[in-house]
């Protein structure tokens, strides 16, 4: 009876200190620590506040993101611009009539079975996709069951609508932009997104975003994270047709940053007309006075032919790139770089691996003296951790850069103002290697230091780890918020 009644006392002290944790998480951590010792009930535990590692990483965030010094005041942002419906895609396809087969990529979509086989292939394994869908017909059908379908919902979409969106949420900033914009997008944009009229049009490209949560079964496939699957029949985007509506436009709105997207788009072109289109590209981007720096947004590709001549013939013309782990894989592969043999990431990309691909675009692609490339500047992300990689003397401020491109990942996330440390989680790796194609240094995680730096021939790397939203209330558009979040605390050098 009394070792009873000593283990129902030990209990109810320890759910009394638990109370406490919860109640009052600014307490010193050294008396809680104490109170809870002295009931010998072994280590204390962390409270999901300014004590645990991702309430100290937030505050570290917050002391290292300052403005830059000289901050941008006009942005013209182009030329792929939509309407997202987003909506659970398992309960989507099931309202289709659909079932989980044997998963199965498709680079263009022809049928709902295709539909089918390439959602549950991306959902089996956690990772972001976009196609064309190429029947004008059936997609229109789906648009119209997903539209109409319980629950679903409405956004701007396009990569040039959401990063122009997020700029748009800096009142001092004026933003321009220029895209494909019927009158549901117009209705949904931003007050202080300024639309020039020949950009606007009678009808809305609709986007169909499916997402499914970390975890979510269907049939034998289960999702190891929350992601979405986004599909289109959408030719005005795929055309690029506002592309010399966006340039034009430039003259007289007079932009000191320039954010380019949509290549991806024209994937579901004919080959000639690719070819000319971005020929046509590249010409347009040459028309842009000489000390305007140029971002260009990549997206989900599959065509190895289209990303090897964006490589080779867009990227000298544009300063800076933003993309994600599979946008900068597939890159490699299509331009033989680095780690090409690599079929896909197994589970969190290897920070030598990004870095050293990183390196590879900048050295070979980028900005040298033997080499007439205005290419500087990368923003890389993934779910877990980011990185910016800089050629040396051509951009100030990345610390802060890099540290508001995550912070943002998790707040949108969460749908949260600032991070909540009760509602993320730290999942970037504890230790890595800065490469593996040369002799890098190992890096140790420091949740109190959380911006590493290290340098290799004239590139600076900047690396921090994302505080991942456990239960995320949307995903699209967070790679749009990085990379605008990012150039937004960036300062272009002058030559």
């Amino acid at each position: 009876m009394a070792l009873w009644r000593g283990s129902a006392c030990a209990g109810f002290l320890a759910l009394a200190v638990g109370c406490v944790f919860l109640l009052e998480p600014e307490l010193p951590g050294s008396a809680l620590r104490s109170l809870w010792s002295s009931l010998r009930l072994g280590p204390a535990p962390v409270s999901p506040g300014p004590l645990s590692p991702e309430g100290r990483l937030a505050a570290a965030w917050e002391a290292l993101i300052v403005q830059p010094a000289r901050r941008w005041r006009r942005v013209a942002v182009g030329v792929n611009a939509c309407v997202d419906v987003v909506l659970s895609g398992v309960k989507l396809l099931q309202a289709l009539g659909l079932s989980p087969g044997s998963g199965r990529d498709h680079a263009v979509l022809h049928s709902r079975s295709d539909l089918e086989e390439a959602f549950v292939y991306f959902m089996g394994k956690g990772a972001a996709a976009e196609r064309f869908f190429s029947d004008k017909e059936t997609f229109h059908d789906i648009a119209q069951t997903a539209s109409e379908f319980p629950g679903a919902q409405h956004y701007v979409g396009g990569n040039a609508a959401l990063i122009g969106q997020r700029f748009a949420t800096n009142a001092d900033l004026k933003v321009l932009l220029c895209g494909p914009i019927g009158p549901k997008l117009h209705e949904l944009l931003d007050d202080n997104v300024f639309v020039p009229p020949e950009s606007l049009q009678e009808v809305d490209e609709f986007h169909l975003i499916l997402e499914y949560l970390a975890g979510e079964e269907w049939g034998p496939f289960k999702a190891p994270h929350a992601n979405r699957f986004i599909f289109s029949h959408d030719l005005s985007n795929g055309a690029m047709n506002m592309l010399e509506v966006f340039v034009s436009s430039l003259e007289e709105f007079q932009p000191d940053l320039v954010v380019l997207s949509g290549l991806h788009m024209m994937e579901g072109q004919s080959k000639e007309l690719q070819r000319k289109r971005l020929l046509e590209v590249v010409t347009s981007i040459s028309d842009i006075p000489t000390g305007i720096p140029i971002h260009l947004e990549l997206a989900s590709m599959t065509n190895r032919e289209l990303m090897s001549s964006i490589v080779h013939q867009v990227f000298p013309a544009v300063t800076s790139l933003g993309l994600n782990e599979q946008e900068l894989l597939f890159l490699s592969q299509s331009a033989s770089g680095p780690h090409a043999s690599l079929s896909s990431w197994d589970g969190i990309p290897d920070v030598g691996m990004v870095s050293d691909i990183l390196f590879w675009i900048l050295k070979e692609h980028g900005r040298s003296k033997s080499r007439s490339s205005d290419l500087t500047r990368i923003h890389f992300h993934t779910l877990v951790y980011h990185i910016l990689a800089t050629v040396d003397g051509h951009w100030a401020n990345q610390l802060a850069a890099v540290a508001a491109g995550a912070r943002v990942a998790g707040t949108q996330a969460c749908a949260t103002e600032t991070i909540d440390a009760s509602r993320v989680s730290l999942r970037a790796p504890q230790e890595f290697m800065t490469s593996h194609s040369e002799s890098g240094s190992k890096i140790v995680l420091n949740p109190n230091k959380p911006v590493m730096e290290w340098r290799r021939e004239g590139v600076t790397f900047h690396f921090t780890p994302v505080l991942v939203c456990k239960d995320p209330i949307r995903t699209v558009g967070l790679g749009d918020a990085i990379s605008a979040e990012g150039l937004f605390y960036s300062e272009a050098l002058p030559d």
